[in-house]
Order: C-alpha cells, then structure tokens, then sequence
C-alpha cells in the first residue's frame, strides 16, 4: 500500500512533461541546474491538499523548502493576506515579469509580489545564476 503522499510514477512523469521540466515558481529548468525537481503540492498535505494531480506541480527544491505549508503571504505594497500564485491554475507572466537585466523575477499582481517575497525568488545565488545563463542566452525563457 502506497503513502497518501506518494505520487504515482505516471502521475509524476505526466506533471513534469506539463511543467516543461521548469519549476513552477522561479522557471529554473532542470537541464541548467542538472537537478532533478520536485513535486510540489500546491495546497500541502499538512493543510488536507491531496495527493492528486490537479494539487501538483513541479518545483526546484529551493523554491519548494521556501514554499514549504505556505498557500497565503502579505502583498508587500498593500500589507494584504493573498494568495500565493498557482503554477496549475494560473498562468506565470499575468503574474510575474523579468527585470530588464533578465536576473530578477519583478511580481506584477498582489499574488505575485507576495510570492516573490515568501519564496525568496531573487536569492543571491539564483541572481547570480541567471546572470550567467543570460549571459549565455539561456535565460529569460522565450515563452
């Protein structure tokens, strides 16, 4: 008998192939950081998400750990409790923009901004990484 927290292999290989093999948070994708990603529920487990694959995503670890039974932030313009942002349900760049240098994730939404600051999506290594990969031109993604 399986864990309620085990994600079935199919489950697992079809949330990747939809997530593009990119976190869902800070679009880190796995052939840059030659890093397997993990499976990210949304609404955790602690707070009743379940383990199905409307409730998963794909996310690096650090996003992940960061995230960890996070689903509500402060917005740091307003102070207001949101949401954070769905990568399932909703969509990256109505939420998120790239800075001009390419290197910082700037939040567009109250969802956004919130997620930024409750992920720590422009920590200092990973800034300095997507300098490196902008650099070489593989980073922003073009989509």
């Amino acid at each position: 008998m399986s864990s309620p927290s085990h994600v079935p292999k199919v489950v697992r290989e079809r949330v990747v192939a939809q997530a593009r093999y990119r976190c869902g948070y800070c679009l880190t994708a796995e052939w840059i950081v030659g890093a397997h990603m993990e499976i990210d529920h949304i609404i955790p487990r602690s707070l009743g998400g379940p383990t199905e694959e409307d409730n998963l995503w794909l996310a690096c670890s650090m996003c992940n750990d960061y995230k960890g039974n996070q689903i509500v932030a402060p917005d740091p313009l307003t102070g207001e409790t949101v949401r954070l942002f769905d990568p399932r349900h909703q969509v990256w760049y109505e939420h998120f923009d790239w800075s001009a240098e390419g290197d910082c994730i700037v939040g567009k939404t109250a969802s956004g901004r919130a997620t930024v600051i409750a992920l720590n999506l422009n920590r200092p290594s990973l800034v300095r990484s997507r300098r490196r990969w902008v650099s070489v031109g593989w980073h922003p993604p073009k989509d």
